[in-house]
């Protein structure tokens, strides 16, 4: 198969940003970013799946929920699904880095292969100094890029395995649920349910029977962020499964909550690194090279 031209990546907002998000299609379950970011910072978020980033040049500062790590070249940085961060220039240089986002049965899959970790693993450290494994995740860029998926799924393979074999374990069961988490997670079906007029912070309390201050702390326990940006991720990662399925962005904004599409195009630029118009770009040419596509 001849390898695909690689695009420019997308200038973002301030001068000097550019930011390439996309999917190689021979591998469907594992989303690429490479970006330079100096003004740019992501609120607080989290992923469905896994992410490993690496930075080139330049000084990342990731808001981890144990603290701030101070992201420099050699750094890998690993978050486990569902954690919640925030990331911004750690230097007036700010950052270019390489992130790789796999989906959680990626990970899994390769440890049951090549490790004893069974069941729902996760990785002790949130950052390394490893600069094999920072060489790794370039070297799966680069293959992607090329078109070269033999070598893009092995060396996303090593790379895991490698830092499994370091860093991985087995994540610990949930303990019972509390009362409070009990209301939390109640609360989060309703806002899953209602996305598009979500009820007040005083409402959603009377509707489960417990006081708006009590919800708010238990929401922000369990989950790490208060309901109102918890909400907005929700509204992204929906609005990017409607991207995903070629919906447009105006109608994605309006089914998922937001008042129009700059709206969207606000928290979907914070949240994702790059605006919805470039994501869903990237992504129809994703479907366009696929195997399984009959063009």
């Amino acid at each position: 198969m001849a390898a695909p031209s690689v695009p420019e990546p997308a200038p973002v907002a301030a001068a000097g940003e550019w930011a390439r998000y996309w999917q190689y299609a021979e591998l469907p379950d594992l989303d690429l970013l490479r970006a330079r970011y100096v003004r740019h910072a992501f609120p607080r978020h989290s992923h469905e799946g896994y992410v490993f980033g690496t930075i080139t040049r330049g000084i990342e500062d990731v808001g981890l929920p144990g603290g701030t790590v101070h992201a420099g070249p050699g750094t890998v940085v690993m978050i486990n699904p569902e954690v919640p961060h925030t990331a911004r220039a750690g230097a007036p240089e700010g950052w270019v880095y390489a992130t790789l986002y796999p989906s959680a049965q990626v990970i899994n899959d390769i440890a049951a292969d090549t490790t004893r970790l069974r069941g729902t693993v996760g990785f002790t450290e949130t950052s390394v100094l490893d600069t094999e494994a920072s060489r790794l995740i370039g070297e799966v860029h680069r293959a992607a890029e090329e078109g070269n998926a033999l070598a893009a799924d092995s060396v996303l393979r090593i790379m895991v395995t490698r830092l499994l074999s370091r860093h991985g374990s087995v994540l610990p069961a949930r303990a019972p649920r509390s009362a409070g988490a009990r209301d939390a997670a109640r609360a989060r079906a309703v806002l899953e349910s209602r996305m598009a007029e979500p009820p007040t912070l005083e409402t959603l309390a009377a509707e489960l029977g417990t006081s708006p201050f009590a919800l708010l702390r238990a929401f922000k326990k369990q989950y790490g962020m208060p309901p109102h940006t918890w909400l907005t991720d929700a509204r992204v990662r929906r609005a990017r499964r409607m991207l995903d399925a070629g919906i447009p962005p105006a109608d994605a904004a309006a089914e998922v909550g937001f008042t129009d599409q700059p709206h969207l195009n606000r928290h979907f630029t914070r949240i994702v690194g790059v605006p919805p118009g470039a994501y869903q770009r990237e992504r129809a040419k994703t479907y366009k090279t696929s195997p399984d596509s009959s063009a």
